[in-house]
């Protein structure tokens, strides 16, 4: 395994996340402790979730099965980095969700308690809350750092503007302040190389790419499935509409002898700014396979024919890859 350092911090995490998202709702717990067990064998050390994750509102199901893998104790908690969010509705009552200081409080609480630990090693604002002073924020996640509750603490779905008045605000009160973001980034996606990248490299932050494939749209959707994202609706209809471009895509995959999956996912880690893309196997053979992809080479003709392939927001620009 590849591992390196989670933007401006000393801490090394590996070049794939492992995704929890599918914990519960799509994989039963039997099949996630595999897919864990097996992640820790690949030596993966990355692991994100969320509060909200596992469609039962305020239950965090997907954080209950992590921790009741975490209890089975063989040193599972200090070999991960484990990450997850807040801000999401956990309940029906005003005060249980966003970001202010009693709900940062209460739901790192209520995670720390369900993910059976003592602390969270990334702990991630899910969305910005317009609504709450940053000095509120920070003053609530400096208290669970000060308290050994957080090590660290990123952000998802932020804009550049946000990440640019979130480090001001640390800043100013000689706190640490952000150091990832987790953002939407595929080949079919690439509107954050405008700002958001630019951003997190002058302020030093890892990304942590996220729908690395797309919603499976690059991971061989052309081909004919009978299960998962790719043979849903919306991804059909997504696939007739992009049709041309995956069929060029797949065809450069087929050149290359590389399955459409790992080559996505080898485009992202060719970035240097990208830290880790997150992955969500449903198997343990599905989780194999996308190791495949920290072995292939990008060279600069790939990168082009792609670049070609999914232009970037600004059009065909090799040069966006020099960051």
């Amino acid at each position: 395994m590849h591992y390196t350092h989670l933007g401006r911090t000393g801490l090394l995490v590996s070049r794939l996340c492992l995704g929890s998202m599918n914990f519960g709702p799509e994989t039963s717990e039997a099949d996630s402790f595999s897919i864990m067990d097996r992640a820790l064998e690949q030596e993966i050390n990355f692991f994100d979730t969320a509060n909200v994750y596992g469609a039962k509102k305020g239950e965090g199901v997907t954080e209950q099965i992590i921790g009741r893998w975490l209890a089975q104790g063989g040193g599972r908690r200090d070999k991960i980095v484990l990450a997850t969010k807040v801000y999401n509705t956990m309940g029906d009552w005003p005060n249980q969700s966003r970001l202010s200081a009693l709900h940062i409080r209460r739901a790192c609480e209520e995670s720390l308690r369900r993910l059976r630990t003592d602390h969270i090693d990334l702990y991630q604002m899910h969305h910005v809350d317009r609504q709450t002073p940053w000095e509120e924020t920070w003053q609530a996640m400096e208290q669970l750092v000060y308290e050994g509750k957080v090590i660290y603490v990123g952000s998802s779905n932020f804009a550049a503007w946000h990440i640019v008045q979130a480090n001001e605000a640390a800043r100013s009160r000689h706190f640490l302040g952000l150091v990832s973001e987790q953002s939407l980034y595929n080949l079919t996606a690439r509107t954050i190389e405008l700002e958001i990248l630019p951003a997190c490299q002058a302020y030093g932050l890892g990304v942590i790419p996220w729908s690395p494939l797309g919603g499976g749209l690059l991971g061989g959707a052309l081909r004919k499935a009978q299960e998962g994202r790719r043979a849903s609706s919306s991804t059909q209809e997504a696939v007739e509409k992009n049709h041309a471009k995956l069929e060029a895509y797949e065809g450069l995959c087929a050149q290359l002898g590389e399955e459409p999956a790992q080559v996505a996912l080898a485009w992202l880690l060719s970035n240097p700014v990208v830290t880790a893309p997150i992955i969500g196997p449903r198997t343990t053979e599905q989780l194999d396979k996308t190791l495949r992809a920290l072995e292939i080479p990008m060279s600069k003709d790939i990168l082009e024919k792609l670049d070609e392939i999914f232009p970037g927001p600004g059009g065909p620009a090799p040069e966006a890859y020099a960051w």
